[in-house]
């Protein structure tokens, strides 16, 4: 693996090996990382994340929904230091360590921490924000249409989706398809990111948001009086 490492990582090998060891330690203590995953943490983990960096441009913004232990958000502003990076997980004992994360690895100026949900990053309803970003990344969150209906929200137009997936994202397209039509997304690609570095590549959907399509208008109930009949106006 020390090859594909130093391919994905460059001069920043040390500071991954040092997120390395937080997943390994107090990841597991703290129950973000299984103990049977802290032996794989750099193949299955940090490489297959780090190898999405291909798909984003020089610069751009990023934003990564449910970042859960960092995975992939901090590792790739870990592998690319002209990212800026917002890290969007709504658990506290989560936050809480990504926070910590960010401060240990010295990467504060280009990565911050949200706690809340998606569509709260996406509306600023917290009072904080509303966030959006050139790219928007996911991995293991959920199939494909819950997560256009969180992340499309979130890129800016003609921003795209990296959704990291396994062996059935053919099978998810074909799903869902219709759904990220209906939200402004356009057709969905597969890519294979790593190829030649590590085996197996990470796969990775890819979605553009083509328009801009604003959630329907939620209708307020009727109040009700105490008596459980409507309020007369």
């Amino acid at each position: 693996m020390a090859p594909a490492a130093q391919a994905l990582f460059g001069d920043r090998l040390d500071l991954a090996a040092a997120y390395a060891e937080l997943l390994a330690t107090d990841g597991v203590v703290r129950g973000l990382i299984g103990p049977r995953e802290a032996p794989r943490i750099w193949d299955r983990h940090l490489l297959n994340c780090a190898a999405v960096a291909e798909r984003i441009p020089e610069g751009a913004t990023v934003i990564d929904v449910g970042s859960g232990a960092g995975l992939p958000g901090l590792v790739l502003a870990i592998a690319r230091p002209d990212l800026t990076v917002t890290l969007v997980e709504p658990l506290a004992r989560r936050t809480s360590f990504l926070i910590e994360a960010v401060q240990h690895l010295g990467l504060a100026r280009t990565v911050r921490v949200f706690r809340g949900r998606a569509d709260e990053a996406a509306s600023g309803e917290t009072g904080t924000g509303p966030f959006s970003a050139d790219v928007v990344t996911a991995r293991a969150v959920a199939p494909l249409d819950r997560l256009a209906t969180w992340c499309l929200p979130l890129a800016v137009p003609r921003g795209r989706l990296l959704a990291l997936k396994g062996s059935s994202a053919a099978e998810e397209i074909a799903e869902h398809a219709g759904v990220v039509t209906r939200l402004g997304g356009g057709e969905p690609s597969v890519h294979l990111c790593g190829e030649g570095l590590i085996d197996p590549p990470a796969t990775v959907v890819e979605v553009v948001r083509e328009r801009v399509v604003r959630p329907p208008s939620v209708k307020k109930a009727p109040k009700r009086s105490r008596g459980g009949r409507k309020q007369a106006r």
